[in-house]
């Protein structure tokens, strides 16, 4: 077969030969685009997720690609309020949460360049131009913009991202924001030459619609006017996903068709559902992995046993819907959680993901840390006396510090069992440090310069810059206790792997004082390190219930087949209820695991 070339003016553009590589034993690369339309938010990210989940079921190997048609290079410096939640890969990017979805359900593990951003795209067009790369030619977004992408796109796809070690059969590509949208519009043209510079069944479109209501009447326009813009942009739906307050009506979906040009049986409903489980049981009842496959000229396989499958999901809805044991309530002290769920997207899952483990149902008590502060405070500390156990997520910046100091000493004083997450740990330290060891003035560098007792420090790093320079990614833990809840959960292992986001640690010139007062540093990250040079990565209390915090992230690698030791072990202690953990640790937590 020859390559087709694609006319762009003066210049044209040659597909990489990875399209068309092809053997007896490996079919060529298939793509797998989600775009959407109408509005945002329509839950293209889930979309992708358990479309690629239902990929990996059917025995194929499966990356994804996510598209942020935004000028910020990642999402590191974005507010979790308008952004959500920043997602932590493996080699330190940091990326749209959509990330953490396609690794938890698609068992994969990707890295930084499974992200594209139009910041990422000019800046590499801009230091190539700058380097005399492009010989005095005029920089265009068609077709250097297009083709950068659409290379980028094809040399991620040459990267094993699953345990197998083999390179990906399936891309996922999800393009964020709306069709129509300006930003976006370059990204729309590269995915156009993407497509037809491959042969028709390896490209398979995804449109995310949304069907309002008015009248009693699903209305079917505003998914028809999305269409035409995707149309005229070049790009046609193989599939539509429609979302709606409730199932897609038959006549509906006759109508769809005959307008939008697709198929009835490719128009797949989306309603709103419970739980997210159910979402990939919903495609697969209406018929969408027999569609799909048959458009993608894919043949059956038999599924792996190492990825949940549609049986599967449907028993997680099973759990998660009628759990057998009883419901706890835990007090959730953060400082976003009037923002939405999406600023701890990751947290939130994995809490679904123990839920599942320990077949319990959770009542999540939301609390803002600054209603520990104020006029309110009293009423405050008493409802979290009555939780079955407090958590405290990360975050940054001072506001709300001391609610969250006040939600330790609550846990601490009562006997409540505890778990902290990178700044839970760090105000633990700081709630020890002034209640126990009487240090009145003990703060973080973070939120008080002036402190004498400074427990917890500001890491070496570039002052001047505020991106990326954190300690980030996949990092080395070392478990130094074995006999303490950390060696337990990790079940004996000397050496974990879990992902970092932080700019502060503790100072290790006090840990002596805090050892001899009675909490202890089960886990740091390089034990040949002195005290001063000691990163710390886990504390406990022994006497406590369950007093346990950790200064990583360990939500990130949760998946629900394999839950966060850590979270589990705090929602057992909060249920009083006994887990068994595994005789090994999984390994994809060791170093160098997947």
């Amino acid at each position: 077969m020859t390559d087709r070339k694609i006319s762009s003016g003066s210049a044209y553009y040659m597909p990489s030969p990875i399209i068309h590589r092809q053997s007896e034993t490996t079919a060529r690369l298939k793509f797998v685009v989600v775009t959407g339309g109408v509005c945002s938010s329509l839950g293209k990210g889930i979309t992708t997720s358990a479309t690629g989940a239902l990929l990996r079921a059917a025995g194929y190997r499966v990356c994804s690609i996510k598209i942020d048609p935004y000028i910020n290079v990642d999402a590191g410096l974005m507010s979790p309020y308008e952004h959500g939640e920043v997602y932590v890969l493996a080699d330190g990017g940091e990326a749209d949460l959509d990330l953490g979805n396609y690794e938890r359900w698609m068992s994969v593990q990707l890295n930084r360049d499974h992200n594209i951003t139009t910041g990422k795209v000019y800046q590499k067009l801009i230091a190539k131009e700058r380097a005399g790369g492009f010989l005095g030619k005029t920089v265009q977004l068609v077709p250097h913009f297009t083709n950068e992408v659409v290379d980028h796109i094809l040399k991620v796809c040459e990267a094993p991202v699953c345990s197998s070690g083999k390179g990906p059969e399936v891309c996922m590509i999800e393009l964020g924001g709306t069709v129509g949208d300006m930003e976006s519009q370059g990204f729309i043209e590269a995915l156009r030459r993407l497509r037809y510079s491959i042969l028709p069944e390896d490209f398979c479109l995804l449109h995310t619609t949304y069907l309002p209501v008015f009248g009693g009447t699903q209305k079917t326009k505003p998914t028809q006017h999305s269409c035409r813009s995707l149309l005229a942009q070049g790009l046609t739906p193989d599939f539509l996903i429609c979302r709606s307050e409730e199932p897609l009506h038959a006549e509906i979906r006759e109508k769809l068709g005959n307008q939008c040009g697709v198929s009835a049986k490719d128009i797949i409903g989306a309603p709103n559902v419970d739980c997210l489980y159910q979402i990939p049981v919903e495609f697969a009842n209406q018929g969408l992995m027999v569609r799909l496959l048959h458009k993608l000229q894919l043949p059956s396989r038999v599924p792996p046993m190492d990825v949940p499958n549609y049986e599967t999901f449907k028993s997680f809805v099973s759990v998660l819907r009628n759990p057998a044991n009883p419901t706890i309530r835990i007090a959730f002290v953060g400082k976003y959680v009037t923002g939405g769920g999406d600023a701890y997207f990751s947290v939130l899952q994995c809490f679904e993901h123990c839920q599942i483990a320990l077949a319990i149902k959770l009542d999540i008590l939301y609390m803002e840390s600054e209603t520990l502060e104020g006029a309110s405070a009293e009423e405050a500390v008493e409802a979290l006396k009555a939780c079955d156990g407090i958590f405290v997520p990360g975050g940054f910046g001072v506001r709300g510090i001391e609610g969250k100091v006040k939600a330790v000493e609550t846990a601490r004083k009562y006997n409540i069992p505890y778990f902290g997450v990178c700044l839970g740990m760090q105000v633990a330290l700081i709630e020890f440090a002034r209640h126990e060891l009487g240090w009145a003035d003990a703060n973080s560098e973070e939120f008080d310069a002036t402190s004498s007792r400074q427990v917890v420090r500001i890491m070496d790093c570039d002052r001047n810059q505020m991106g990326a320079n954190m300690h980030l990614g996949a990092r080395d833990v070392h478990i130094i206790a074995p006999e303490s809840k950390m060696g337990t959960i990790y079940s004996g292992a000397a050496v974990v792997s879990e992902r970092h986001r932080h700019r502060y640690e503790v100072n290790g010139t006090y840990l002596e004082d805090f050892r001899k007062a009675g909490m202890i540093v089960s886990a740091v990250s390089d034990p040949t390190q002195g005290a001063d040079q000691l990163r710390v990565e886990a504390i406990e209390i022994p006497s406590h219930a369950h007093f346990l915090a950790v200064q990583y992230h360990p939500e990130f690698i949760s998946n629900p087949l394999d839950p966060s030791p850590p979270f589990v072990s705090f929602f057992a202690a909060a249920a009083k209820k006994k887990f068994n953990w595994p005789h090994e640790c999984h390994p994809r937590r060791l170093p160098g695991g997947m």
